[in-house]
Order: C-alpha cells, then sequence, then structure tokens
C-alpha cells in the first residue's frame, strides 16, 4: 500500500510544505534580500504617517508657513522614494528566485521521470506528466512571489506599528489589539477548503490535459472510425470540469478577502469615530493625545497600514493552497517529491574481463502473477556475442530490458561492467516528429553528418532513404509516421550504432527483412561490433550462426543455458 495513501493530512501537509521551503536552498541569500527590503518598506511607513501627520497639524493648527516646512517635505519625499526603491528591489528579487526555482524544479522533475525508467513511462499518460511540470510547477509560483513575502511582512511589520499607535494614544492601540486575531483565525478556517479546491482544480487541469494530449496524439486513428464528434465532446467535458474547478477556487478566494476586509473597515471605522468623537467633545479624553490632531491623524494613517500585511497574507493565502496541493499532484504521480540528484560519482574506465554476469535471476512485470523468468544464470565476456533464442514469449525483449536497467530484477542480479555505455535497440523504437537524420542523431547529438550517415549504411537504412526525395532529411512523423514497422527498426537500429556503446542490445534487428538485406546488415554489424558486446534477442537462425553462442530460453520460466 502506498504509505502516502494513509498517512495523517496534517502531517503531509508539513511535510510538503518544508519540501516546499528546501527548494530555496539555492537562492537563500536572494531571497532574504528581497523579505528585508519588504520589512524595511514597512517600517517607513511610520515615518511616512508621522510626516504627513506631523506637516498636516503644524499647517492647519499652528497655521505654519509651508515654506518653514521644507525639512519635513523633503524627509517625507525621500521617504516615498526610498519605499518605492525598495519595494521595486523586492519584487525583482522575489521574481528572479521563482523563475531559477521553476527551472530547477523542473530539470528535477524530468530526472526523476527518468529515474523512473521507460517500463514505468510506458504505464503513464504523457499529457498528465507534461502537465506536472507546466500548470503543477507554475501553481507553486505564488507561494515564493505573494504567500512568502506577505507571511514575513505580516509577522515583522505590524508589531513595530501597534508600538507606535500605543505610544500616541492606547485606546487606538487597544482597538487594533483586539481585532488582530480575527485575521489569522479565519485565514485558518479558510486555508483548510482552500487547499481542497485547489487540489480538485490542478487533477482537473492534469487529466483535461492528458485527455486532450492522448486524443491529439491518436487524431488521424479518430478520424478513420468516426469517433471525432463524441471525443470532441469529451474534451468540452473536461475543459468544463476544468471551468468549474477553478471557479470554486476562486470563489473561496473571493469570500475569504471580502470578510477580511469587512473586519479590517470595522476596525478602521471605529478608530475613526473614537477620534471624531474625541475631536468634537462628544467622549471625555481618555489619553493624553485623544484631542491631538497629529495623534488622530496618524492613528489613521496606520491603521489600515496595520491591517494591510495580514490582508495581503491572507489574499496570498489561497497561493500557499495551491503550492501544498500542487506538491500533492506531484508526490502522487512520482510515489515521492523528487529531490536534487546525487553528485555523479567517477566510474573506473579499466576494461572487465566479463560484460554481463547473470546470477539466479528472476523477471516479473508489475502486476503479473507469473514471472517470465526464473533462475536464470549466464555470462558473456568482454566483446563476446550471444544470441537470445526461444519461442515468442519466452522473455527475450524482457531480459534485454533488464540488462538496460529498465526492469528490476525480482530475484538474482545482474552485473554490467564499471561504466559501460549500452545502446538498446527494441522493436518498437519511438521515433519523432523530424528528418531521419535527426532521429539517429538522438544516439549522439554532437555526431557529424559523415558518422549519421556511415550507421545509417551500416543499419541498412541508406537502402531506402537513398529513394527518398529529401534522401536522410526526409521528414517523418511522430512514432515514426510515414516509415514502414521495418524501416522503423532499422532507423532505431542506426540509432543505437551511433552511440558508439560498449554493450549493444539488439531485439530481433533482422527481423522483416530478405534474406539478402539481412545478410548485408549482419556483415556491416560484424564491422561495426569488432571489440563491442553483443547481445541479440532473435529467431533467425543467421543471426544465431553470427553471434556463435545461442542462448535458449524456455517457455514461461526455468533455467537457461548456453550453447
Amino acid at each position: 500500500m502506498n504509505p502516502q495513501a494513509v498517512e495523517d493530512p496534517a502531517r503531509a501537509r508539513k511535510r510538503r510544505a518544508a519540501w516546499l521551503q528546501a527548494q530555496l536552498a539555492p537562492f537563500a541569500g536572494r531571497f532574504r534580500r528581497s523579505l528585508a527590503c519588504t520589512v524595511l518598506s514597512g517600517w517607513l511607513l511610520i515615518a511616512q504617517a508621522g510626516l504627513i501627520a506631523h506637516i498636516a497639524a503644524s499647517v492647519f493648527i499652528d497655521h505654519a508657513s509651508p515654506r518653514g516646512l521644507w525639512p519635513a517635505f523633503a524627509a517625507l519625499a525621500a521617504v516615498l522614494l526610498l519605499r518605492t526603491a525598495l519595494g521595486h528591489a523586492a519584487q525583482r528579487l522575489a521574481a528572479t528566485v521563482a523563475e531559477a526555482l521553476k527551472s530547477g524544479l523542473r530539470t528535477r522533475l524530468a530526472a526523476a521521470v527518468l529515474a523512473r525508467g521507460p517500463l514505468w513511462l510506458r504505464g503513464q499518460r504523457s499529457g498528465a506528466l507534461a502537465e506536472l511540470s507546466v500548470a503543477h510547477v507554475d501553481a507553486t509560483e505564488g507561494h515564493y512571489t505573494g504567500f512568502l513575502p506577505a507571511r514575513t511582512e505580516a509577522v515583522w511589520v505590524p508589531l513595530p506599528i501597534l508600538l507606535a499607535v500605543f505610544a500616541v494614544d492606547w485606546v487606538a492601540g487597544l482597538v487594533l489589539l483586539l481585532t488582530a486575531p480575527l485575521v489569522p483565525v479565519f485565514m485558518m478556517l479558510v486555508g483548510w477548503g482552500a487547499e481542497a479546491a485547489g487540489r480538485r482544480q490542478l487533477l482537473a487541469l492534469a487529466r483535461a490535459g492528458a485527455h486532450f494530449a492522448d486524443r491529439l496524439r491518436g487524431l488521424d486513428l479518430i478520424r478513420v472510425y468516426g469517433r471525432g464528434e463524441s471525443e470532441l465532446a469529451g474534451v468540452v467535458a473536461a475543459a468544463d470540469d476544468v471551468r468549474d474547478r477553478s471557479m470554486q477556487v476562486l470563489r473561496i478566494a473571493f469570500l475569504s478577502s471580502a470578510v477580511l476586509e469587512f473586519f479590517a473597515s470595522v476596525s478602521v471605522a471605529l478608530i475613526a469615530v473614537y477620534f471624531g468623537f474625541s475631536f468634537l467633545g462628544m467622549i471625555a479624553p481618555i489619553g493624553p493625545g485623544a484631542h491631538s490632531l497629529f495623534a488622530g491623524l496618524f492613528c489613521l494613517l496606520l491603521a489600515p497600514e496595520f491591517y494591510a500585511p495580514l490582508r495581503r497574507m491572507a489574499a496570498h493565502y489561497h497561493d500557499r493552497a495551491n503550492a501544498l496541493a500542487a506538491a500533492g499532484e506531484i508526490e502522487q504521480a512520482l510515489g515521492t517529491l523528487p529531490e536534487p540528484a546525487p553528485l555523479p560519482q567517477p566510474t573506473p574506465t579499466a576494461r572487465a574481463a566479463t560484460a554481463v554476469q547473470v546470477e539466479a535471476l528472476t523477471l516479473r512485470h508489475a502486476g503479473a502473477r507469473q514471472s517470465v523468468l526464473e533462475a536464470l544464470s549466464f555470462a558473456v565476456p568482454a566483446g563476446g556475442r550471444l544470441a537470445l533464442a526461444g519461442a515468442s514469449g519466452g522473455g527475450k525483449s524482457t531480459l534485454l530490458e533488464a540488462i538496460a536497467g529498465w526492469l528490476p530484477p525480482e530475484q538474482g542480479r545482474i552485473d554490467v561492467a564499471p561504466g559501460a555505455r549500452i545502446a538498446l535497440a527494441g522493436q518498437r523504437p519511438w521515433l519523432f516528429q523530424g528528418s531521419i537524420a535527426d532521429n539517429i542523431r538522438l544516439g549522439a547529438p554532437q555526431a557529424s553528418d559523415a558518422a549519421v550517415r556511415a550507421a545509417a549504411e551500416a543499419a541498412q537504412v541508406w537502402r531506402f532513404a537513398s529513394h527518398l526525395p529529401d534522401g536522410l532529411d526526409t521528414l517523418i512523423g511522430e512514432r515514426g509516421f510515414g516509415l514502414s514497422g521495418g524501416e522503423a527498426r532499422r532507423v532505431g537500429l542506426a540509432r543505437a550504432l551511433l552511440r558508439d556503446a560498449d554493450l549493444l542490445l539488439l531485439d530481433e534487428p533482422t527481423a522483416f527483412l530478405d534474406p539478402q538485406t539481412e545478410a548485408d546488415l549482419l556483415q556491416a554489424l560484424h564491422r561495426h561490433a569488432e571489440g563491442r558486446t553483443v547481445i541479440v534477442a532473435t529467431h533467425s537462425p543467421a543471426v544465431q550462426a553470427w553471434a556463435g553462442s545461442v542462448l535458449w530460453l524456455p517457455q514461461g520460466h526455468g533455467e537457461g543455458g548456453a550453447a
């Protein structure tokens, strides 16, 4: 059972929050500077309010000349400019950190997906995996650019403002002190619903993206079977589900903001009524500055700013909820939250005497009731050739995938020479939209055109590509659209040959070839495989003779032996 399925929700939320916080480690310095700019800008509000109140009281109460107040005006202008510069710096630093963080997270997600291997990928929906790196990663941005700065501001800015108000008028300070706890209490109540709604929205978005990507990939088949209208209705239904989920998230966000604005407005109104009645003489003086214009204006200017950080944190609380929901979806899809990959360790380059050693190997596909192979042992010397033979379904392709590292053994072990480069040419190679040469060059992206041509000739790709209008530059569609199955298999073989690997794993390389083409291919492989280790799965007697050593795999399971 998946451990996340039985984990306490509160504990899981704390763990995901810690994971989100850990992503900041490489950018901690810049992010702290961003938070410091935000806090300093908030503290300058006290000086700004004091200068405005001083100027107003001097002009309207003391009838001072504006010319005599030019130092106060200059100081106010300096404070405003400084706050503007600090705000700009805070936003710019936070934005650069968020972009770098998202880029790194996408890299780690890609590494985590690749680490799970091709067999795991075959059971996933490519559209849903793509959404992890797009919508889910984007959903974490607000946590770093919105919630964390707002939370830091809410911790460090209101308290100095409260102390400044208390120093001027303790009654106004008491109003702020008594009403402030309403904001975090209501935020906690809203947060639970916001996270659940955000997770439902991201799940619906991932499903819609996967649904659309899968239908787009199979569009030609959908048209052939006349299922266009029904599949279009399915896409519309998925889009409507995303819209409904998004509206639920917005509804919670708007309602929470409205309630918090109400509490803040009522609190400011109480302070305004208190000072207004004091100025009119309808309330007896309670504090020493109750009838002072400076005190009243100072407190009224700071009262909204006292609640502003709390309101901003409440407004961005759904950003935290969305980020936690995205982390939860990533964890559910991958089984764990991706961590930075360990630094690669140097591998020895000395050539081992044995290229592949298999001992008591048992292989079973995920969810299968019966093993494909059991108690299998053999060894292949470095530079040797081995043909895997047997009936269809006997486990030849599975054994090649296990040697390549795609399928972990259920029992036993597979040892490949340390540092050996492996190339696998399967029966169904994945070909991308692009030219034939581009698909071959995936084996070695820096390879020259001459090397690509040589690999194409060795794999007998040039035999059919030479008759195409653009040769190796001929464009093909995704999954090899435009090529036959045998031609696509030869392109995959050329890709493996171009890799210049120490260990070649070939799955039925001569299937569907006429005898002459098969002979030419084996002759080219003989030249290319000089000094390399080759393990080939085949039914062909010619290939078995070329390999020299044959391992017969029994049907179902059993112990094989080399002949």
